[in-house]
Parts: structure tokens; sequence; C-alpha cells
């Protein structure tokens, strides 16, 4: 019974019903020859409601509904939601669905409205896009049904109490994997790296294709096969590719929702693909004030879950990260010269200084590229034309941030370490172009 009084609701016809039978009856305090009229729509409204109540309720499940997801979600991307939702009534019903996103979303009014004929299925479809990893519950699909009366209504709850984890962005990780396996990464804005060089390491002969290097040609191949032959050469191959991902306070600071530690962690999980579907070996390193994790580079078949399932469990901490026990850990567990792409942010000259002594260090065992970001905030501000005295003030200060970001780039340049300066949001497609070049000069 408290289940049934549960499930049953009432529409505003009903309630302008109720109002106006009475308004009826009030009529016909004063009027004592309406009472009858009255009493006879009291009865006729009463049986309505009944027949209502006996059409609602004249099957166990009038109404099916089922929702349709990814077993995870994507960090950052749009993901799509299917509720799949059947009329099993004798009759047209009308309908109003209302699905209980996760609390992370905020999100309270998702709603839609639809009617379904007899027998007949819809499919509703929206997106969601998370701003951070962990695990999301979703709640209960909830279905208001009216039959042609809109008198009551009747709810159906169905896939109640689902929990959905967000791991990094494996959406945009198989968008580069795919460009990447069709040569088409330039759509993406992936340069095209002319190389400077190439190693000698033999694959193949092949019938020469315009574009390729005329300084291959085989001329003894060619004199065989009375057509043009060249010689073409692989990669480098099984080189380590680590990604070392700062896990301290200046990875908190958001842009466009999500921080800079999450960019940092779909961008290391896309980098890491990639090297490995260039042949190459990846490895993760986490740190903050004291070493997170460290999963050793390799190319294995299960090293990129191994990747995913550690970079979904990451958090960022609120003290100042110690470069001095990391460059302990490459000291002690990188022993093979390779690439390191750190992950962190200097918003200051002074602070890359206290820093400086510790990746020189390191980029005289290994290639280190270091990898901070610009403000993009700042930079919009920079753009807009000061229209007072205040921000002129305010934009000369900001110029001086600015300024201070390329003195970065420029130190680091003076000792021998690559930088990437980027946008959060082009953080992916600029780490793919530096890796690419390095490989093509034959760094790595």
């Amino acid at each position: 019974m408290k289940r049934f009084i549960k499930s049953l609701y009432v529409t505003p016809w009903f309630y302008a019903a109720a109002g106006l039978l009475a308004s009826f009856f009030v009529v016909s305090y004063f009027l004592p020859r309406l009472l009858p009229a009255a009493q006879t729509a009291l009865i006729a409204c009463a049986a309505l409601v009944g027949v209502d109540l006996l059409i609602l309720y004249s099957r166990r499940q009038g109404i099916f509904a089922r929702r349709e997801m990814m077993e995870k979600l994507s960090n950052g991307d749009f993901n799509e939601v299917r509720i799949h939702i059947e009329n099993r009534y004798s009759f047209p019903v009308h309908l109003r669905i209302f699905d209980e996103l996760p609390e992370q979303f905020q999100a309270r009014d998702l709603s839609f409205r639809m009617l379904l004929g007899l027998g007949q299925s819809k499919v509703l479809q929206y997106t969601v896009r998370p701003v951070r990893r962990g695990e999301y519950f979703f709640g209960a699909v909830n279905i208001y049904a009216m039959s042609p009366l809109h008198l009551l209504q009747r709810r159906f709850r169905y896939s109640e109490d689902t929990m959905v984890p967000v791991y990094p962005s494996f959406i945009q990780m198989r968008k580069y994997e795919l460009l990447a396996i069709s040569h088409r990464l330039t759509e993406a804005g992936i340069k095209k790296i002319r190389r400077i060089g190439h190693n000698m390491e033999f694959e193949q002969i092949k019938e020469y294709m315009p574009g390729d290097d005329y300084r291959t040609v085989n001329w003894k191949a060619t004199a065989r096969r009375q057509r043009l032959m060249v010689n073409t050469y692989q990669d480098e191959k099984s080189q380590q590719v680590y990604s070392l991902i700062d896990m301290g306070r200046v990875m908190r600071m958001p842009f466009e929702e999500m921080s800079l530690l999450d960019y940092s962690i779909n961008a290391s999980l896309v980098i890491s693909n990639i090297a490995m579907l260039k042949y190459d070996k990846a490895g993760i390193v986490t740190f903050g004030h004291k070493i997170g994790s460290l999963l050793p580079a390799d190319r294995k078949s299960m090293q990129l879950h191994k990747i995913m399932e550690l970079l979904y469990k990451q958090k960022t901490g609120y003290l100042e990260t110690d470069y001095e026990k990391l460059y302990a850990l490459i000291r002690r567990s990188i022993t093979q010269r390779s690439l390191l792409l750190l992950f962190t942010n200097f918003e200051s000259f002074s602070g890359l200084q206290r820093q400086l002594k510790y990746l020189r260090r390191i980029a005289r065992d290994h290639l280190l590229v270091v990898i901070f970001f610009e403000n993009t905030e700042l930079r919009a501000f920079l753009d807009k034309k000061p229209s007072n005295t205040q921000e002129i003030y305010f934009k000369t200060i900001a110029e001086k941030f600015a300024y201070e970001k390329k003195l970065i780039v420029k130190e680091l340049e003076k000792y021998g370490i690559h930088s990437i300066y980027t946008a959060p949001q082009n953080l992916s497609i600029n780490t793919i172009n530096k890796y690419l070049e390095l490989k093509a000069r034959g760094l790595i």
C-alpha cells in the first residue's frame, strides 16, 4: 500500500477539476437548487478519477525503461547517455522523464517530455561532461505516465544507484590513436616534421613514390627492376618515454572547469599511447612533496591498462613539490637514457630558479622536456584594450607576469632543456608535436 501511494501523483488538470468542483459547491450553498447538480458532478469526477486509476494500474509494468552508457566515462569529454523507453500499455501515454544525475554535475533539472503510442518505444539521448576523475553515482530514471484522461500520473523508477567511474580521457586517446594509424595527425594540428637525418637501420626496399628522399635511391635494385627503387629505414625503437606528473599545489589551478592536473593526466595517457604505437616504451612517475607512483617504462599489451589505472587514482596535494626527491628517484630507478616529459607549472621566474639546479642534473643524463602552462585568463586580459587608469595599471602587472613566462623558456634553453609553453586546451597536440620533433631529429 505504501509503495502504491508513493507511485501515485495528481496532475494540474486534477487540481483544476477539484477547484472547479469546490466552487460549484460554494455556489450551491447560496443557490440550493444547484446542490443536486453539484453532487452529480462530484460523483462523475470521482468516477473519472477511479477509471483513470484503474487504467494506470491495469498493468504492473506499463512503462519499461533502462539507462545505457559506457562502463566508464571519459574525463573532459562529452559522453553519451541513452534512455530506452517502451510503452506496454494498451493506449498512448504522455510521459515526463527525469534522470537523477550525479552530484558532481550540479544539475537537478534534466527532464524530457514525450508521447508514446501503443507498443511504441523511443530512445532519449543526452551528453554529460565530467571534469573530475572519480566515482559518479547516477540515481534513478523517474518516469511519470499519464493516461488520455490526464487526471492522475503514475511514477516508475528504473536503473537506480548506478556507479560509473570517470577515467582519464580515453576518448581523446583513441582519437589520436586512430589519426596516427591512418597517418592523418595533421588534421588534428599535429605538424609534419621534416626528418633531418635517418638511422642506418635498414627496413625494406620499395618502389619510389613522390615525396621520398631521392638520396635513398637503390641503384642496383632500380637496374634489376627497371623501376626507381628506394631504401627505407626505420626509427629507433624501444626508447623509454616517461611522463613525470607534478602533483603539487601548483597543479590545482582550474581552467575551463578542469584542473591543470587533469589536463596533464589526459595528455600523459595520449602521449603514452602514441609512444607505444611508435614502438617506444611508456612509463609514468607521479610526485609532489613526496614520491607518489612509479610505473617502469614498457610496451607490453597490459601497459596501457596499467597506466590508465594508475592515472585514475591520482590527486593533487596542497604542499610544495620536492624536486630533490624526484631527482633522487630518477637517478636510482631510470638508468637508461630516456625522454622525460615533465608536466608542471611555473608561475614566476623565481619559482623556476628554486628548482633549476635539479632540472639541470636530470637533463645531464636524460632528454628533459619541461611542460608548463599559459594563463589563458591573463592572455584574454592582455588582449583587452584598457579603458581607464586602473585597467592600465593592472595590464602592466599582467604583462610583467607574461614576460616572466617567456624568461622561463629562455632560461631553460640556456641549459639545453627543452620546453613546451602551452594553453591547457592545446596540451596534448603540442606534446605530441614535440615528441615527433625529437624523434625526427634523432635525439631519442
